[in-house]
């Protein structure tokens, strides 16, 4: 689902990036370009999160025994870095226009920046629907990439409004409002860049997780008491480090058992959960 959702992103990019540099230099609008530059990015940056994706989802090998799912954050870092770049250089270009008298944009570049967000926000709100649904941190990254693109469009329809109707000396306009949507593009970027860090180094993922998997343990027959109880994010599943605590005049083999039933339960209560490892401590004899 994830692979699917940027696929169609990567070609919607695609129409849409050469539709607005079209329009951009025959409007004569710098704000136009530069989304149409963002777009270009968003395509590079999807190709990485597919790959990401792919990479991730290859199953454990020799040299690989938990998997490959670090392929899945380290996609996303990627992408924000992407996205942090992009909106430097397009900041860096639009203050060097401000500086340069230019001519005001093309009415007609109001309707092409009408259609594209609408599209991009369409776009936005299924991608990360998606990413919400697999719990996939590079695919909600790659949605904001839509979403960044929707605010970069209206921030160029209102700068191409205002020189518009501003007439002379309003034309700069174009210019500020991509500068805008640059700052926009950062903010969304660092949003990102920190969560697929604290994924890559393994940074305890919501409590509510965590929580889920003590009750269930709990549950099981044998389980007399719960201590630590550690959670990490490998891609899009979820590896558990449990302690339980038994009775202490039970058997090793009904020790083993109980360990087996908690791992069970909790992998049966959640398919994101791939593998729990339970470790047995002795409590007071009953």
């Amino acid at each position: 689902m994830g692979i699917r959702s940027t696929l169609i992103g990567v070609l919607a990019n695609a129409l849409l990036a050469a539709v607005k540099a079209i329009a951009g230099v025959l409007g004569n609008s710098y704000a136009l370009i530069a989304d149409a530059v963002e777009s270009t990015s968003d395509i590079a940056s999807s190709l990485v999160v597919l790959g990401g994706l792919k990479i991730a989802s290859v199953p454990p090998d020799e040299n690989h025994p938990y998997g490959h799912g670090k392929a899945e954050p380290l996609a996303a870092m990627i992408v924000a870095v992407a996205l942090l770049t992009a909106a430097v250089g397009i900041a860096i270009q639009c203050i060097r226009e401000i500086a340069v008298p230019h001519h005001a944009p093309a009415p007609f570049t109001l309707i092409v920046l009408v259609l594209v967000v609408a599209i991009k926000e369409s776009l936005f709100r299924f991608a990360f629907k998606v990413g919400e649904r697999v719990q996939s941190t590079a695919v909600r990254t790659d949605a904001w990439h839509h979403r960044s693109d929707a605010i970069t469009s209206s921030a160029a329809f209102i700068g191409i409004s205002i020189a518009l109707v501003g007439g002379e000396g309003y034309e700069s306009a174009d210019d500020w409002a991509a500068l805008f949507a640059s700052c926009i593009i950062a903010y969304n970027a660092y949003r990102f860049l920190v969560p697929a860090i604290r994924e890559i180094m393994d940074a305890a993922p919501p409590p509510g997780i965590e929580t889920h998997v003590r009750e269930v343990a709990s549950r099981v027959e044998g389980v007399v008491e719960l201590e630590k109880c550690f959670v990490r994010k490998m891609g899009l599943e979820y590896y558990v480090d449990l302690h339980v605590i038994v009775d202490g005049g039970v058997s090793v083999r009904r020790g083993h058992e109980v360990a087996h039933n908690v791992k069970d339960a909790i992998k049966n209560s959640d398919p994101k959960i791939s593998d729990v490892m339970v470790h047995i401590e002795p409590g007071e004899e009953r």
